[in-house]
């Protein structure tokens, strides 16, 4: 009895029961993974520019020593807030991109049953995997810790603030990463799992409280005598909301650094109950996973290699011929026509693994939200005024951008990680019929979010609120920006063996392109010559969103729609210099062009590393 007691209390304070060796395992296997140093080399090079455009923008060079001084406790505050919103976002990005396939890849490898064989519980399974990929991003958040005590020494910048901001990262981390962990268990494909986890977490995070709002906004016309003698509710209802809000929160938690002095009658924030709350919702879903993944795996350990879902396995059944010897009817053989990727490709779902109705339902929510916000902006009277039509068309294009990217960055990498690549250029299918197949199947994944770009400017092209114009222009930019992507996205689900790999690298290449190079030739256009401005001044004019801001700036609104073709100004650059309407579709003409050029570019050595390192 003693000799039980003595070895039970080291077990129970032995932090090794919680993980098992399965968090040994992938910690071992990720120190040999060269893409986790290139990970965070990327961090730290994009951190440092980051940090590098925020203090050349605030502290200017030219005043004298007593002017700099002064700027440094600003300085101080811009740049630490600049670097905990970098993290905050960006190791978010990681964690659901890291995790999206942490489950999937053990149930279709087929080693989910196994593990179930051993004295490894589905518990530890689930926390091993997610521990062993949050502490790569915890070692993330600590590249940035030396940083922001050096920094802090400028002034201006409580302790207090960092540590609530790293609490609120690191919980809102472990959310994303929980909830990408969840879907994982469900869907093989790494794209479905993300574009799943952030249509989520922005349905929770944004579209609700922006309901929420739209209908306190109302209530508070409706029935203002009774809002008002309870006093002023806004803020209450604000700090109330952040609390079960991440972005909310750090928003918050922000502005407080930057103006201690809160006005009057507003709320104190607890950033220590918000952190607890998001853990309370991440435990919610670990424990989900834990019993999801325990039947996962029971059933894979029994045999049943099928694990389709039983809605799935009576449709199956009902569909089966009711006499044994029956064979099924020759007329419900589907036969392949043309290029059998491109027919495949042109059948398949829009989302792999999302059901009909799933589908249909998913429509129908977002067209239904679409239609509450129409309503807003109306009631507000302000679907006649160019802004609205400018965040509109921003929106759907960045919806549109990501999934482009997303889908084509996975559409090979799937077929390797499960297997079939190898099978598909064994056929007699040249490479050029190949890529084009899994071209037109991203593009057609991609349609329903272009169609509600679309379906915007020609309902409004209708109504007299957007000059018809916008139709063309913004049709050229997003064929050259498909093409583009598609084709990079490909070249990389090429060259990279992991999901993972191919969506971080996509996206890093779309970040240096139209973030960051821009942000650093803003800089430098203030410390050159004019005449060397013009060339990063039409740099950054090709940016994606200062082109559809532009197009929009110019077409949008009750009085450009009703403006002469030749009469109208679009400003670019800020205002800084306004062109006609021969000038900026000749611009977006050259745009498009240069876009499809370095597309085929990319395509081209896609096609010359088809056939090269195949396992």
């Amino acid at each position: 009895m003693n000799t039980t007691l003595l070895s039970f209390f080291p077990k129970l304070f032995n932090p090794v029961w919680l993980t098992g060796p399965l968090l040994d395992k992938e910690l071992r296997v990720s120190s040999r993974r060269r893409r986790n140093y290139v990970l965070r080399f990327a961090y730290v090079l994009f951190l440092t520019i980051f940090v590098a455009i925020v203090w050349l923008s605030v502290v200017k060079f030219q005043g004298t020593a007593a002017y700099q001084k002064s700027r440094m406790s600003l300085a101080g505050k811009t740049i630490i807030t600049t670097i905990v919103m970098f993290q905050f976002i960006a190791t978010q990005l990681i964690a659901i991109i890291m995790l999206s396939t942490s489950i999937s890849d053990e149930i279709y490898h087929r080693t989910l049953g196994v593990l179930m064989t051993t004295p490894i519980t589905s518990f530890q399974i689930v926390i091993g995997k997610l521990f062993s990929k949050l502490l790569q991003l915890i070692l993330l958040l600590a590249i940035s810790l030396p940083l922001l005590a050096i920094v802090r020494i400028f002034g201006g910048v409580p302790w207090d603030y960092v540590l609530s901001s790293l609490c609120i990262t690191l919980t809102a981390v472990i959310f994303s990463g929980s909830l990408s962990l969840f879907f994982s268990i469900g869907n093989r494909r790494a794209y479905v799992v993300i574009i799943k986890t952030v249509f989520t977490l922005g349905v929770l995070f944004a579209f609700f409280p922006t309901v929420f709002g739209v209908l306190f906004a109302l209530l508070s016309r409706n029935f203002a005598p009774i809002l008002r003698s309870l006093g002023n509710v806004t803020p209450i209802l604000m700090v109330l909301l952040a609390h079960f809000n991440p972005f909310g929160a750090m928003s918050l938690n922000t502005a407080a650094m930057m103006s201690p002095t809160m006005p009057a009658g507003m709320p104190s924030f607890y950033w220590p109950l918000h952190c607890v709350f998001m853990l309370g919702c991440s435990a919610l879903l670990i424990a989900i996973s834990i019993k999801v993944v325990r039947k996962v795996a029971l059933r894979q350990a029994v045999g049943q290699l099928d694990l389709t879902s039983k809605r799935k396995y009576r449709k199956q059944k009902k569909a089966l011929p009711k006499a044994p010897g029956v064979q099924e009817p020759a007329g419900l053989i589907r036969r392949v026509k043309g290029s059998p990727v491109l027919w495949k490709e042109l059948r398949a779902p829009i989302i792999q693994g999302a059901e009909g109705r799933n589908s249909i339902i998913g429509l129908a929510v977002t067209i239904a939200a679409l239609l509450l916000t129409y309503a807003t902006c109306a009631k507000e009277k302000c679907l006649d005024m160019d802004f609205t039509h400018i965040a509109y068309t921003l929106m759907f294009m960045l919806i549109g951008l990501i999934f482009n990217m997303v889908l084509s960055a996975t559409c090979i990498t799937s077929e390797k990680e499960s297997r079939a690549w190898p099978i598909l250029l064994a056929t007699s299918m040249n490479d050029w019929q190949i890529l084009w197949g899994k071209a037109v199947g991203v593009f057609r994944r991609c349609l329903p979010i272009w169609f509600l770009l679309a379906g915007h400017i020609i309902l409004f092209v209708s109504v007299r609120y957007i000059h018809p114009i916008a139709i063309v222009h913004m049709f050229m930019l997003i064929a050259g920006l498909v093409v583009f992507l598609t084709c990079v996205g490909i070249y990389f689900s090429i060259l990279f063996k992991r999901t993972t790999s191919a969506v971080v690298a996509n996206f890093a290449l779309a970040v240096v392109l139209w973030i960051i190079v821009p942000a650093l030739l803003g800089l430098v256009t203030s410390t050159i010559s004019r005449d060397k401005v013009e060339v990063f001044e039409a740099y950054v004019s090709a940016n994606p969103v200062v082109q559809a801001t532009t197009i929009m700036g110019g077409t949008g609104g009750q009085r450009n729609a009703k403006t002469k073709l030749s009469k109208l100004d679009f400003n670019w650059l800020s205002g800084n210099h306004s062109e006609g309407i021969s000038s900026t579709t000749t611009l977006l003409l050259i745009t498009t062009l240069i876009h499809i050029s370095a597309g085929f570019l990319f395509a081209w050595r896609a096609k010359c590393r088809l056939r090269r390192n195949i396992f």
